[in-house]
């Protein structure tokens, strides 16, 4: 059985496009997975960062796959560190790469070392508005409104932060 995968794409040092095209190809190469969208990358400035990193590139993919949560999520790491991401990384600092497992279907999941959907995508933008542009009409299952509907709930400040690169 397969299920729609959301995985957030982002990264501000390096070739951050040239990353988003390696990303690709890598997610081509899962067993079980097909993709199916992509969102066009978008342009955003860092939050939370304590290195003063330049803005971001972000982007969504969608997928089609049969591979379950926890098995996607240890590849997605595989992916990261493939392609240079150190497995010691900090979140709050500048990065090469990251991929986060937004959404899984429908699925919850809730454990010690992953929880879809992603926790904080709903005050993030960067997030919220490429996968309005691929699946505007996704249903959060926890919230239980469409994805365009959080983008929207989100103020003009937090928008201004994203353009189409």
């Amino acid at each position: 059985m397969s299920v729609v995968v959301y995985i957030g794409f982002g990264a501000n040092l390096g070739n951050p496009s040239l990353k988003f095209d390696e990303a690709v190809k890598e997610l081509k190469l899962l067993t079980q997975t097909k993709l199916i969208g992509l969102s066009s990358l978008y342009e955003t400035q860092p939050i939370g960062l304590v290195d003063g990193g330049p803005n971001f590139v972000n982007a969504v993919i969608a997928i089609e796959t049969g591979i379950g949560p926890e098995n996607l999520f240890a590849q997605l790491r595989a992916a990261e560190k493939k392609l240079g991401k150190s497995v010691n990384h900090r979140s709050d600092l500048s990065r090469i790469i990251d991929l986060d497992l937004l959404f899984y279907g429908a699925e919850i999941v809730d454990t010690e070392d992953l929880r879809i959907p992603h926790p904080r995508l709903l005050e993030r933008a960067f997030v919220l508005g490429p996968m309005a542009e691929i699946a505007p009409d996704f249903v959060h299952p926890i919230e239980r409104e469409t994805i365009s509907n959080l983008l929207n709930r989100l103020g003009p400040e937090h928008l201004a932060m994203i353009k189409r690169f």
